[in-house]
Formats: structure tokens, sequence, C-alpha cells
């Protein structure tokens, strides 16, 4: 259960979320669609490209599944708990079907790439199946599953971005958004099936980049996230002059859109993050401090094996270099525990590395065999399921002691907010994220609105909140002193 608390927990992994923008009306003849998305950041952006295409072709949105006449998972097949749950939920609503015959149920993404034929043949349980890089032909194999015929897509593509599509932006704060730079991947580490759901690396357009970014700033928002699964391998090549946009020169290019504009990127591959793009965020100020970067093992043999391409060292070497250039940046990362033959030794190599790093967020998870992956193919998961779940509590535990004490750090010290919504806990609380991706609730006060920047006092903390009380308003990006 630890592992599902955690993601549920952080933004990154908001699984289950049922997409639905409330000012979105649509006419009552009209057909409507209901998406429930899973899994990371990409499938969430993924929905809002969805529902864009639906709502060109006349389909309206619908944040009832019971008031839908189709219903979608976007589907996720990182871990095997993940699409257990998918697996479950598609059998609730193909249950409607006894009262509701007409309605269709479709499965979008990674496990529709993965599992097409059990979801069709074996278990019956939907009338479409589409992959990550079909979606603009969702509305034919709307057409076809109305006919009587299973919709099925799941050609990988290497061209597709979907840059010439304008997301929806379903269920948003109108503070901050997520903007798709990049699909697949071409790093084939060993336990990852997404290279397999995903296909291969290709970068969108800069200028489509830029224009969205753009568009969803004119539009009252104040954060963007672009989202690759490897952003730092972003590279578009300009057919006119063939001149080249690195990630840097993008990362540049829309923080040059207002200072106003905070900007975030997610994931960063830690053999790709470049000097250039470390300067890059410290030139800009609106540039979030903020860094994720995954390791998975602190071990050395098993990173090998994971085929990461990177050693242990080296890996120490390359949170050095962020520190060096930007002392007070923000470090999180990714752990497996108990991956194919990790020895106690292996494990305290990890342990000793987060004791190491001290990151201020973690996401860590035990090793769940992927069938098709490298991994599945030429290793045994031979680490019980006991020893993996010990392991990884025990990072876990250590993790929480490091987060306190980054948090405890922030304790007296003034910070720039931008306010995202009320709190969870209290409407009479704003809450907010800083600089360095840390939350921050503090009591209402004056005539403040959500997007504005606040600074505010940090008078206490728990292990992943902190509290304090309104300072000052910020003008125009900078502190009203």
């Amino acid at each position: 259960m630890q592992e599902l608390i955690l993601e549920k927990k952080h933004d990154e992994s908001r699984q289950g979320e049922a997409f639905a923008p409330k000012e979105i009306a649509s006419n009552p003849l009209t057909k409507k669609f209901y998406i429930e998305s899973y899994g990371c950041a990409m499938n969430f952006a993924d929905s809002e490209v969805v529902a864009s295409i639906l709502q060109k072709e006349g389909f309206g949105i619908t944040m009832q599944f019971e008031n839908a006449d189709m219903i979608f998972i976007n589907t996720c097949s990182i871990r095997e708990k993940a699409e257990a749950t998918v697996r479950r939920r598609l059998g609730e609503f193909r249950k409607m079907k006894k009262y509701k015959p007409e309605l269709l149920v479709g499965v979008l993404g990674c496990m529709a790439e993965r599992l097409k034929s059990k979801f069709l043949e074996e278990e019956k349980l939907v009338d479409i199946v589409i992959g990550p890089d079909a979606y603009r032909s969702l509305p034919a194999l709307i057409q076809e599953a109305e006919s009587g015929q299973k919709g099925v897509n799941v050609l990988l593509s290497r061209e597709e971005t979907y840059g010439d599509i304008s997301p929806i932006r379903l269920n948003s704060n109108g503070v901050t958004a997520f903007v798709s730079i990049m699909r697949g991947c071409n790093n084939m580490c060993s336990f990852c099936v997404v290279p397999f759901t995903r296909g291969r690396e290709r970068s969108r357009d800069a200028a489509s980049v830029i224009n969205e970014c753009t568009d969803l700033f004119n539009n009252g928002y104040r954060e963007v996230t672009l989202l690759g699964q490897n952003v730092d391998s972003y590279q578009w090549v300009n057919a006119a002059d063939n001149s080249v946009v690195s990630f840097a020169d993008l990362l540049e290019k829309v923080a040059q859109i207002s200072p106003l504009l905070r900007v975030r990127f997610s994931t960063s591959h830690p053999k790709d993050i470049t000097d250039e793009v470390l300067f890059t965020i410290k030139k800009y100020d609106n540039i979030c401090k903020y860094i994720h970067l995954p390791v998975q093992s602190g071990s050395t043999r098993i990173l090998q094996m994971m085929n990461r391409t990177y050693t242990r060292e080296w890996y120490i070497a390359k949170v050095n270099r962020i520190r060096e250039i930007l002392p007070d940046c923000g470090l999180s990362t990714d752990s497996i525990t108990g991956f194919c033959s990790e020895t106690e030794e292996d494990h305290k190599e990890t342990i000793s590395l987060f004791e190491y790093c001290e990151y201020d967020l973690a996401y860590m998870y035990f090793y769940s065999e992927r069938p098709g992956t490298l991994a599945a193919r030429r290793f045994a998961d031979d680490v019980p399921l006991e020893t993996k779940k010990r392991r990884l509590q025990e990072i876990v535990d250590l993790h929480r002691r490091h987060s306190l004490k980054s948090m405890q750090r922030d304790l007296g010290k003034p910070f720039k907010v931008l306010i995202e919504g009320d709190s969870k806990k209290s409407n009479e609380h704003w809450a907010g994220r800083t600089d360095h991706n840390k939350m921050v609730v503090f009591p209402k006060t004056g005539n403040l609105n959500k997007g504005d920047y606040v600074n505010v006092f940090i008078e206490s903390c728990t292990a992943g909140t902190l509290m304090g009380v309104l300072k000052e308003e910020i003008k125009d990006g900078f502190y009203n002193y």
C-alpha cells in the first residue's frame, strides 16, 4: 500500500482522475464522453488532446460517467498494480451495458498498446482500443464501434506529436498546465515498457510549443510544465534553415514569454541533462530551481542490469554539478527496490545514495516485472515480495526524514508562492507552490486570487507541507518591497 499512498500524494501520479471541465457546456442532444486517466503526467496531457479531438467532432464532455454515451480510460502499464486497477474499472463500466446497451467503452494509451488482444478477445471488456499515437482516428473508430465492429488502432508512429492540436484543459485550476514537447523514448531501460508502448523519440515543432505556452499565459495561466519521457533529449530541426533547437534553447524561449510565467519540466535522464540546461535555469528567475533526476538504484551493478548507462559515481557527480551551478536547487528522484538479483549490499548502496543526496521528494516503488521488457526476457524476478516491500519501506522511512529536514530548513524564511487555489483542507486558506516545488498553505488575507504571486513567511511545516503567513503581494513577478 505504501507506493499507492505516495503516488496519490503527488501531482505527477494522479491515478484514476476523471476529466471534465465544468466551464465547457454541450448541447443536451450531443453524444457525451467521459475520460478517466491513470498514471503519469503524459497520460493526463494526452487526455486533453483526446478531449480536443472529440469536441472538434461535435462530441460533448460530461463529468459523470453515468451520463456518458462513451467512456474512455487512459491507461498506464508501468506497474502491475496500475493495470489491475484499470481492469477492475473496465469491468465495472462493462456492467453498465446491461441497462445501457448502446454505451461504448474504450481503452486508450499504454495498456491499449500492450494488451489489445486480451481486451478485445479474451476478456471482451471494451469496444474500442486505441494506442497513444492514434488518437486522431478515434472519431472513425467510434463510428465503427457504433456499427457493431470493434474499433482498433494501436499503430505506433515516428512522426506524430499532436503539435497542431490545442488541448482542452480538463479539470484545470486555471493556473498550471502541462505542455507535451516530445513523445516516445529511445532509452531501453530493461525494466520499462515505455519504448514498446509509446514508440521512439520525436520532438515537437518548437514554434507550436511556444505558441501553446503563450496562449496559456494570455488566458491567465501562470505556470507550465514541459513534458517528455526524457525532455533533455529534445531536439527539433527546422527544415527551412536546418537550425537546431535544443532543450536548453526551448527552455529559454518559453521563459522569455513573460517573467510572470513559471516554467517547470519533467522528466530528466541523468545522462542527458547538460550544463547548458543548468546555466539556462540559473539565468532566468522564472525557470523553477527544481529538477527531477531519477536514479532507480544506488548500485552500479543493478544500474548496469537496468541499462541505465551510468554508474553510481557518475550519478553522484551529476548531482554535485547541479548543486555547484544551482546551489539552492530542489531535487527529486525515482527509485525501484527489489530489482532482479538485488542483494542486501545493493540495497544498502541505494540507502547510502539517498543519504548522500537527501532528496526533497522521491517516488519509490518495488519492482514489478512487465511482460515484454528486456528484464522480463533476460532476468529472473527472484527477489521475494516480502523482501521487496521491506526494502521499500526502509527507503520510504529514510526519505521521510530527509523530506522533513528539507522542510525544516525553510522555517523562518520568506518564499515566492504562486497561488493555485484553495487548500484541500480549508477554503479559508490558500495553497500554492514555491519555486522548489514545495506546497505552501497560508490563511487568506487581502484581495488575492488564484494566479497571484505572493511572498509567504514560513512558520511551521510537516514532512510534506509548509505553513506560513502572507508577507506581501508580488507585482510583475518581483517582490513588492
